[in-house]
């Protein structure tokens, strides 16, 4: 089945799917249809759900503009269940939440299997929980997956051939289809798209399963371009810095204030999420470069960074917490509007609030000015 899905670039990775969530924020119709027409995407899955009580606020907006790009949609719920009962009611607050956000029924809806609670559990237990969950959410008129990290599939949990959807991250993905008997293959989160701000999660796909079990029918319309992206996606986009030096630092830092947490030890590196004031972090190995001082956590699959302040802080975390200015978005504002009136350019607006100037905005939003 995996011949369905091949590219120009046999020995190269493909992004056949991208998943969002809202730590992507508002994604609109025209970067899903870049994404389609110039990197080759066929499908894509966003968040719906966690736990038993979050909902993804963008779950709705993002299954609207993936559908008027025309490519396939599927949603994942983040798995916190530690009990088949958990799992059950998990399952069922997933398909009630994804029915309400327009999810069409025949979609995937994964179960992404990843916390704390599934890494304090024994295999059979993961395996009657992950059952159990996706066995009520076919109830709902969902095809059911798990999605996990390849040292966790048939290790914390059974992942039989021609199911899951397999994370990886290699340092040099071209070469080899890995994970090709499953149904993805989750191989980079820090993909970059022409008019979308920060990284994201691509796969490749072995199987037609996210494409609503048949021959992807989404075609892009700039081949050259797609193969182009495609190769520049796959170059040594996890070889590490060997300018700077790390060293071993096994500690655990309280952080006084928010800080975001990013796939490398630089500040143009994207952004993985906004760790909380309060949030604790246990570290592994510590580097100063670029004018700060960073430490390395080690997560589910791969690595987290962020920084505990500058270059001379060798040892608590002393940034001092930032006070921003917000400005709420109204009915006929733009980027140009909102930036001259702040003494901002359009860039500088849209990238302290993790966007791109392509980006559309909205009344009600906040915006940090200042």
């Amino acid at each position: 089945m995996a011949t369905l899905f091949l590219g120009m670039n046999a020995n190269a990775a493909r992004i056949d799917m991208v998943d969002v969530s809202n730590n992507n924020g508002y994604m609109s119709t025209a970067e899903y249809v870049s994404m389609r027409n110039e990197f080759g995407v066929k499908a894509v899955t966003v968040k719906i759900s966690e736990g038993g009580t979050y909902k993804d606020p963008y779950a709705a907006s993002n299954i609207a503009n993936v559908q008027a790009a025309g490519m396939y949609i599927n949603g994942y719920h983040f798995a916190r269940y530690a009990t088949k009962a958990q799992a059950i009611a998990e399952a069922d607050f997933a398909g009630k939440t994804a029915k309400a956000a327009g999810l069409p029924v025949g979609a995937v809806l994964v179960t992404d299997v990843e916390s704390q609670e599934a890494n304090n559990q024994s295999q059979a237990t993961n395996d009657r929980n992950n059952a159990a969950f996706m066995q009520e959410i076919q109830k709902f008129g969902y095809r059911a997956d798990i999605y996990t990290s390849g040292s966790w599939a048939n290790s914390k949990m059974t992942i039989k051939g021609k199911t899951g959807w397999i994370a990886a991250y290699p340092y040099v993905p071209a070469g080899k289809n890995w994970y090709s008997t499953n149904h993805a293959w989750q191989w980079s989160s820090t993909a970059k798209f022409r008019i979308s701000y920060g990284g994201f999660d691509v796969s490749q796909l072995n199987s037609n399963y996210y494409t609503a079990g048949q021959k992807s029918k989404v075609k892009p319309t700039n081949k050259c371009a797609v193969k182009a992206n495609n190769q520049k996606s796959n170059k040594n986009i996890y070889k590490p810095d060997a300018s700077a030096k790390w060293v071993k630092e096994t500690k655990t830092y309280t952080l006084k204030t928010a800080v975001k947490l990013r796939t490398g030890a630089s500040t143009s590196s994207s952004v993985i999420t906004i760790l909380p004031a309060g949030a604790t972090v246990k570290t592994d190995q510590a580097i100063i470069q670029g004018g700060y001082r960073w430490v390395r956590q080690p997560r589910f699959y791969g690595y987290g960074y962020l920084a505990t302040g500058p270059a001379s802080n060798t040892l608590e975390y002393v940034k001092s917490g930032v006070t921003h200015t917000y400005y709420t978005v109204k009915y006929g504002d733009s980027w140009w509007a909102i930036a001259q009136r702040n003494g901002l350019s359009m860039t500088t607006l849209a990238s302290q609030n993790g966007k791109t100037i392509y980006t559309t905005i909205y009344p009600g939003q906040r915006l940090v000015v200042r």
